[in-house]
């Protein structure tokens, strides 16, 4: 039996585009690209709703059970949402660095722009790891050890990635067909000096997802009752993974949520279950980690656990191509302004937000509910063909940056429908 847990939460939101898509004109400064392509009252919209019923509470109970009670919490932010706190709500900004401070709080390492790097880039992707690794330094004072990928994302490569990124330890989720034979409850490794620490599936989603669902069996979820489960399940730890938003997003607070957090520690010390932070299993079971098998094509917490829930349908599949583009190009104009601007279309998000095209049950469901209500005034086909004209849209504006065509090319503003250009919407 288990008699140790290890509680990780990560903070994320996105940048999300402009719908319907703004005609860009050629010659566009930066700032107007940047204007026209995301959404910024939308996502401050977005930003100020979360804070209200999920931010400002959840981190003040966190603030208060890591100082007065036996609680131990590991927490990671995406550089995405640090930005939006920095410059929507300084004060929240401040009390997640309060709670960062304290010594039962451990930061880690999260993607900087929760985007699909790794995919396109990897050596780009080690140096922005590397980067972010000193931001949160200089944000929270914290050096973070272990890191998270985007969506908790895992494969041979992206390990391989973040050993060389010099990180100590790493996040993922512990799927059956990742997995085999083998429990999450143990520290794992793949032929490298990097830990691997794997996500119960079902004892992290029976709060994640499953514990305002009154059809569930196991509703209505008390914390006596979910810390049984955790002394229950065997080996040397269990390494429980949230969604930050779990505590009053997507469980409201009249769900009970808040106080089941707050009656947790007291839950699990009368099962003597502990917490523990990540390094300190990680100094503990070091030297007893077993060797995982890692799967070349990425394992994700998203859905059924595949990368299939983000290029699944070829809706997904066309805007992944079109990422590529916008990167690849923002890299040849050597302009790191479009750089960063490619970057935040990688976002993983922007492929989540479209898992429902085509689809039904519980994952589309899902898909559809972050989708932007303002979003679905245009209809589900019309979101695709906009998102689309989005990409395309910014590709032209940076070609316009590319060196050799700086002086001799003057293009055109995009016709209202782009496939007059002889441009195929594909879905």
């Amino acid at each position: 039996m288990s008699t140790q847990v290890a509680i990780y939460t990560v903070v994320h939101q996105p940048r999300r585009l402009k719908l319907p898509a703004q005609p860009i004109p050629p010659g566009a400064s930066i700032e107007d690209i940047e204007r026209c392509v995301f959404d910024e009252a939308m996502n401050q919209r977005y930003f100020e709703q979360v804070a209200k019923k999920c931010y400002y509470p959840a981190t003040e109970r966190f603030i208060r059970m890591v100082k007065t009670q036996d609680f131990k919490l590991s927490i990671g932010f995406s550089i995405s949402f640090l930005k939006q706190a920095e410059k929507w709500d300084p004060a929240l900004l401040d009390m997640f660095k309060e709670l960062v401070a304290e010594p039962n709080v451990e930061l880690i390492g999260v993607e900087p722009y929760h985007n699909f790097l790794f995919l396109a880039d990897m050596k780009a992707f080690i140096e922005r790891m590397r980067w972010m690794r000193l931001e949160m330094k200089r944000i929270f004072g914290k050096e973070p050890i272990i890191t998270d990928t985007t969506e908790m994302c895992m494969s041979s490569s992206i390990y391989d990635a973040l050993d060389s990124a010099g990180f100590q330890g790493a996040v993922m989720d512990g799927r059956e067909w990742t997995m085999g034979w083998r429990e999450t409850t143990h520290l794992y490794h793949y032929d490298g000096n990097l830990r691997l620490f794997t996500r119960h599936l079902k004892l992290s989603d029976d709060v994640g997802y499953r514990y305002s669902n009154k059809s569930w069996e196991g509703y209505p979820l008390y914390a006596d009752t979910y810390a049984k489960w955790l002394r229950e399940s065997w080996g040397d730890f269990t390494f429980i993974g949230w969604d930050y938003e779990t505590f009053g997003e997507h469980h409201w607070a009249d769900s009970g949520i808040f106080e089941f957090l707050e009656a947790l520690p007291l839950a699990c010390a009368q099962q003597g279950v502990r917490f523990a932070l990540p390094s300190e299993l990680l100094n503990t079971y070091h030297k007893d980690a077993a060797y995982l098998p890692l799967p070349i094509f990425p394992t994700t917490w998203a859905g059924s656990g595949g990368m299939e829930f983000f290029m699944g349908n070829a809706a997904q599949q066309a805007i992944f191509q079109l990422m590529l583009h916008c990167y690849s190009v923002a890299q040849l104009t050597e302009n790191p302004e479009l750089l960063d601007i490619a970057l935040w279309l990688l976002q993983s998000d922007n492929l989540h937000l479209i898992q429902w095209f085509g689809r039904g049950g519980s994952e589309a469901e899902v898909s559809a509910y972050f989708t932007p209500k303002e979003w679905w005034q245009l209809g589900p086909n019309s979101i695709i063909v906009e998102q689309q004209r989005v990409y395309y849209n910014a590709l032209h504006a940076m070609e316009y940056y590319l060196p050799m065509r700086q002086k001799t090319v003057k293009r055109a503003i995009p016709p209202a429908n782009i496939q007059e250009q002889g441009i195929e919407m594909r879905y």
